[in-house]
Formats: C-alpha cells, structure tokens, sequence
C-alpha cells in the first residue's frame, strides 16, 4: 500500500518504522520543522525524519496546512505536494498539525491515526501523562479514522494495555508505541482486505487530556502524597516534577507514598538520611522521594543525593 506519513516524535517514528518493515511504500512523510534542542539549542531533525531520510523517503515539513491560516502559501504548496503524491491513504500518529478538511480528503481512503489512548477517553494532546496522573489502571492504542473533531472519529481497532505502579510516562510511552506500530500494520492489513469496521465513539467517558504546561511541573505539598507521586510518575520524562528548597529547584523523578508516625506541616522533611531516606509531609500521608537532580547535576537515588545536598530540617515550598 502506498502511504503519506504524517507525524514527529519517538511515539510515530515507531509506527512509521514498522510500516517500512511491513513492506510498505511510504512515498512521501510530513513532519514538523526542525527545532533547537540541547545545550548548544541548535536545530534537530524529529525523530519521524531521521527516520525517513535513513530509508531515502522524500520529508516535507510545512509550518501550516490550513488554507486560511497565517502561512497560506505554504498550505497551498503543501496541498499540492499532497495531491501529486501517489498515495493510498495517510498514516498519522502525533504530528503536532491540525488537518483540516481539505487535507482530509485527499487521501482515497482518508487519514488513519493512532492514538495512544482507549478513546474517548483523553482524547487530545497528553493522553499518557495524564492517565498516568489520573490514576488509570489501563490505556492502550486506538487506530481510527480521522475527522475535523479533536480525536472524534470512528474507531477501527483498539488494544489494551495496564498502567503498572512503577510506570511512567516514559516506559508506558515506550509500550504504547510499539503496539501502535504493530496495530497500524494490522489495521492497514484488513484495510486493504476490506474487512474493517468503523465504530462511532460513544458519547459516555469523554475526557481531554490537555497539552501539558511547564508550569504544572511544581508540586504542591499540600496535596495527598498518593496524588503528587502520581504526578512525579506522569511527568517523568517531560517536564519533570520539581520542589523548590530555599532558592534551589531540585526534580524529583521517582517517589512513593509511605505511612510514617508523626507527620508535619506539608513540605517538612521529615527524614533525609541513609537509614529512612528523604521523607516529606504531604497533606495527606508523606512522600518517600527516591530519586532526585538539583541543577547541572544528574540523576541521583536519596543516599547519594544526599551526600552532596543537605536536607535535613528543611522544607519544601
């Protein structure tokens, strides 16, 4: 089958990976314009074009498909690359672009995306940061076909997938990728053999999961400890939980809930050595914080980050 690919980070360079390893002819793939990145902030390619130029596949990035938007030019050039495309359909997984109407229905057989989430539920930009944040026991992967709605279209296949204790969003991102990829090949597969069933989205169990901001990464100690390491979980790898001691920010990148005697005021350190570890009083339980960064530092577990950080009576805001 002859595919257009549109998408940018790691989660769609899986997917377009094992669309080339299905044997797929990718003859054209859209991603998102290079960005600075790094300490040198200079411009990186996405994953989605790495991957494309290691197969040889003509990449386009265009800033805007939207006719009546801000770069209309550019759509116009984008459509017409679209249209002169020998293309089947157009494979989608987080490109970062709205497509609109008139993208939608170029491709013969429409835009398929892959979502990673069990639709409706968090439909939209995070949708594993915030199951993870909410407390879901499972998501998963839904392929479906696209429209104008924010992730409303109806749904081709869906898998499961459990959300263990220990996940973040950076190991349940790793999952969910590969099952997309496997699932696109399946999908596409009973496509061509027109055995696909299209099921409209129930109206029940709509959630949005909302892009998240830098802002949300500090923590509020007033909070439940089981809510905040929820939290720290979910924002691990990106953006990163932060607690402020004094003027230093540290991150905080794993912790778990624990019962202790005698609590405090939300923020106190109630332990910081080797025997009990970095304790802290929640609004409700104490965070036992396992591993920690304070800044230009790396990744360190209590013992060690406590050799090189005092802790001890202090609080965090």
């Amino acid at each position: 089958m002859k595919i257009i690919f549109a998408g940018t980070p790691e989660f769609a360079a899986a997917a377009l990976e094992a669309l080339y390893a299905a044997g797929h002819d990718i003859t054209l793939v859209l991603t998102q314009p290079d960005r600075p990145a790094g300490r040198g902030m200079q411009l990186q390619a996405s994953a989605v074009k790495q991957s494309a130029l290691r197969h040889g596949t003509p990449v386009a990035q265009p800033v805007s498909l939207r006719l009546d938007g801000k770069h209309p030019e550019v759509a116009r050039q984008a459509h017409a690359l679209l249209q002169s495309t020998a293309h089947d359909v157009m494979v989608v997984a987080a490109y970062g672009l709205i497509l609109p109407r008139s993208v939608l229905d170029i491709p013969r057989l429409g835009c398929i995306n892959i979502h990673g989430s069990l639709l409706p539920r968090w439909r939209g930009a995070a949708p594993i940061h915030r199951a993870i944040e909410a407390g879901d026991t499972e998501t998963g992967i839904t392929i479906m076909q696209m429209e104008e709605g924010l992730d409303t279209g109806p749904m081709l296949s869906m898998q499961s997938v459990p959300i263990g204790a220990d996940d973040t969003t950076g190991s349940l991102h790793d999952k969910l990728a590969a099952l997309g990829g496997s699932m696109i090949v399946e999908a596409l597969a009973a496509l061509e053999r027109g055995e696909v069933t299209a099921r409209v989205q129930p109206e029940a169990g709509v959630t949005y999961a909302a892009k998240i901001a830098k802002e949300e990464a500090a923590l509020d100690f007033s909070m439940a400890a089981d809510d905040l390491a929820r939290r720290i979980r979910a924002f691990n790898p990106f953006p990163g939980a932060t607690g402020r001691v004094g003027d230093t920010v540290i991150k905080l990148w794993q912790a778990r809930p624990v019962t202790v005697a005698a609590g405090g005021a939300p923020g106190q350190v109630l332990s910081a050595d080797a025997q009990g570890g970095i304790v802290v009083a929640c609004g409700r339980g104490a965070l036992q914080l396992t591993e920690l960064q304070k800044p230009g530092g790396k990744r360190l577990g209590a013992r060690e980050f406590l050799q090189g950080f005092a802790l001890e009576g202090a609080r965090f805001d």
